[in-house]
């Protein structure tokens, strides 16, 4: 009986071994898993900053684009406005035609100089509209970088619950064994 026992106790010696050098592995692990877990935090908070810099400059250049657009607007308003105005000339003096060739000569470089700058504004107008929609493109991006950052911490957070949950099991392990061990 008393060889049974031993080979008992040298059993559960060996089993404590194995139990104790899988904890210290799985300690291992979950520092490595800490350290990983601490590295993409910090990945995370520079993203976000990045993403808030970006954002921010992204606000910058819209409010600036949309100024430049409300002067743009403005300025294509007065161009309506004075073509307008140079058309009932040009009539007004076709009626009254003295040094009306001339008039309408100007009237015409001029109509000519506001199409042109009309043609210069709509460029601007298109090249502003390119660029928007460059910067909200790269706004998404920066979205869609933060969003898998975010998924990949959410799984991390759950391996590091995970791993609690199996360091108390395994510690209640010990615990029995020490009672058994002890008996």
């Amino acid at each position: 009986r008393l060889s049974g026992q031993q080979q008992e106790i040298n059993n559960l010696i060996q089993r404590k071994i194995a139990v104790d050098e899988e904890n210290a592995r799985l300690k291992n692990e979950f520092s490595n898993l800490n350290q990983k877990f601490k590295d993409k935090s910090e990945e995370l908070k520079d993203t976000e900053e990045c993403a808030q810099k970006k954002e921010e400059q992204n606000r910058l250049v819209i409010k600036n684009l949309e100024e430049e657009n409300k002067g743009l607007n403005a300025c294509y308003a007065d161009l309506l406005n004075d073509l307008e105005k140079l058309r009932k000339q040009e009539v007004q003096w076709k009626t009254e035609k003295s040094g009306s060739d001339a008039r309408i000569k100007n009237l015409e470089s001029d109509l000519k100089d506001a199409r042109e700058q009309m043609k210069e504004l709509s460029s601007k107008c298109s090249n502003l509209l390119s660029q928007l929609a460059v910067k909200q493109e790269e706004l998404s991006q920066k979205e869609s970088d933060i969003t898998g950052t975010k998924k990949q911490l959410q799984e991390l957070q759950n391996l590091y619950s995970q791993n609690i949950a199996h360091t108390a099991q395994q510690a209640e392990l010990i615990q029995q064994l020490q009672t058994l061990n002890t008996d």
